[in-house]
């Protein structure tokens, strides 16, 4: 795509094809042996505990033996895709016993002062 022998500049190539020239000169770091090993160590505790977040990922590979920090494991953990499994909370689901009622104003134009008024008359219903 973009041509470093061309009669055009790199500069102007990256213009016309609206490329940042950064995307360019960018050669990939490799991931070093240490990482690919901590990856690995992260991978084996998350299949024995899979609730462990990167906090107790961290002091398992304390015990192990291993000297890394929280942030390092919360990256190489973002990085591998490990997701900790836990309950989540369910905040906006609705009672299955819970009436829902229609909103009655939906697609009504309102237009002048005093054109709706509203009031809640519901009763909440008693358990059986």
């Amino acid at each position: 795509m973009i041509d470093k022998e061309d009669s055009l500049s790199v500069t102007r190539q990256c213009d016309i094809l609206e490329l940042s020239r950064s995307g360019i000169y960018y050669t990939p770091v490799p991931v070093s042996v240490k990482d690919m090993e901590l990856m690995r160590q992260i991978d084996k505790i998350h299949l024995m505990y899979p609730f462990y977040g990167s906090r107790n990922i961290r002091n398992e590979l304390w015990v192990r033996g291993y000297d890394v920090g929280r942030d390092r494991v919360r990256r190489l953990m973002r990085r591998r895709g490990v997701e900790v499994l836990y309950v989540k909370p369910r905040l906006s689901l609705a009672h299955p016993g819970h009436i829902k009622y229609p909103y009655l104003l939906r697609g009504l134009e309102i237009v002048r002062a005093n054109h709706v008024w509203a009031a809640d008359i519901s009763v909440p219903q008693q358990a059986a």
